[in-house]
């Protein structure tokens, strides 16, 4: 398939959405060819946290075209699309925008061939293997139709596009931009995320507690080297880091309340370099994952204490106590507002169909978005939607054994986007004419 140049790609977005008799869902539908356009051009044009410059650019000119007032470079590369309507609550929806360091395998004839070099100093392939093109595209959309629907609404839209979410600093990026001090602050916040658990087309939202705490935590656990023969001589740090690794395990089974779901995981265990020599040092790295501060405050002090205690116990000197390093800034939680979360997707049932919306259990992974309403959260009520991507013959097909579904960073990740896009831009334009509805 030929994959549209930039120039006809941002052709494609200025074209605004007219108002009619037609249902939102009608409009979507004979939108959806140039929405696929755009799609396919976005898919293929990845760009990395920080560096999404072109996706902006064609976001800015969809909402400019819209009749919104579209402010560039808001938190490095994000932007701010503003429509004031009359007296009415202010109504905030987000789009992520960037890609992953993933070198795409999904055998699409849109694949993405970009390569580029991500924060850490890698080069890679660049892929939306997070489903973020389908996003930014439902966003055009909903500005779009919210732009054609002025009449049925009275209030503040503000459409951000977000940079860096896949790294979790894009959202705190642009609040210290001035996002909610040189624009207008939101009294709802809106967003979605595909997602491969859910049939195509499928939306749902978790009440409460939507995703975790993220947290990278590095423990460089020191001791004393040498011969493998003479273990005697040594104050084996692997021995020392395995000990931590198992005991760090009844953080979750014997410390947190079983109600209050964490995590806990060892995802590298690097040591030494030769069979029969004794390192003098092992590094660990975890992921931890929580729901509130205070269980996150749990672990992380649990952690610390942990590898003191099995170090003091290995008779490790105070000089060559191990080091626990919490990586700063992590992602925080996000959290869906209860009450709130239930009427929109009561009102998604009404619009969509009952197997359309639902309510779904809270997750592990991790999302910046829970930001927006940090910032004020006694005044900011939030949702974000999940948006199924995966054909319901191939969730029934892994849940009997099957061929298990690709998961989001896959290489392997292509969701149904015709559907995410469709449900994803229903689900955000219903409720945001909900909110503001004259």
């Amino acid at each position: 398939m030929k994959i549209l140049p930039f120039a006809v790609a941002a052709a494609i977005v200025v074209v605004p959405a007219t108002a009619s008799a037609e249902t939102v869902g009608d409009a979507i539908a004979s939108d959806m060819p140039g929405l696929m356009d755009i799609y396919r051009d976005l898919h293929s044009h990845p760009e990395l946290s920080f560096q999404e410059t072109r996706s902006a650019a064609i976001m800015a000119r969809a909402a400019r075209d819209a009749g919104f007032e579209v402010t560039e470079k808001v938190g490095k590369t994000g932007i701010v699309a503003v429509m004031k309507n009359g007296e009415g609550p202010t109504v905030l929806i987000r789009a992520d925008m960037d890609g992953l360091p993933v070198t795409e395998q999904t055998g699409l004839p849109f694949a993405s061939k970009q390569l580029g070099v991500s924060t850490a100093g890698v080069e890679s392939g660049i892929m939306h293997a997070c489903g973020h093109d389908t996003h930014m595209t439902a966003w055009i959309e909903t500005a779009r139709l919210m732009a054609a629907r002025k009449d049925e609404w009275s209030g503040t839209l503000v459409m951000v596009g977000q940079p860096a979410e896949e790294i979790g600093l894009g959202a705190v990026e642009m609040l210290n931009d001035g996002l909610y001090t040189r624009f207008p602050k939101p009294d709802y916040t809106l967003a979605f995320h595909d997602t491969p658990e859910l049939p195509s087309g499928v939306v749902g939202a978790a009440k409460g507690w939507a995703l975790a705490n993220v947290d990278s935590v590095d423990i460089l656990v020191k001791g004393v080297g040498g011969h493998g023969a003479y273990p005697q001589a040594t104050k084996d740090p692997i021995v020392l880091a395995s000990a931590i690794v198992m005991k760090l395990q009844t953080l979750a089974s014997r410390e947190i309340d079983p109600q209050d779901p964490v995590v806990v995981t060892v995802g590298s265990f690097h040591a030494g370099t030769k069979h029969n020599i004794i390192s003098d040092h092992a590094k660990l790295e975890l992921t931890v994952r929580s729901y509130s501060d205070e269980t996150r405050a749990k672990l992380l002090n649990g952690i610390k204490r942990i590898v003191k205690g099995e170090a003091i116990a290995s008779g490790i000197s105070e000089d060559l106590m191990p080091e626990v390093t919490v990586e700063d800034p992590y992602t925080r939680s996000t959290y869906n507002s209860p009450e709130f979360t239930q009427e929109a997707i009561d009102y998604l049932q009404t619009k969509m169909g009952k197997q359309r919306a639902q309510i779904t259990p809270s997750v592990m992974g991790g999302e910046d978005f829970g930001e927006f309403r940090r910032a004020d959260e006694d005044n900011i009520k939030s949702v974000i939607f999940w948006v199924g991507g995966s054909p319901m013959d191939k969730i029934a097909a892994a849940k009997s054994g099957g061929a298990p579904l690709p998961s989001l960073h896959s290489p392997f990740w292509a969701p149904e986007a015709d559907k995410v896009i469709g449900a994803g831009s229903q689900a955000l334009t219903l409720t945001a004419l909900r909110l503001m509805a004259k």
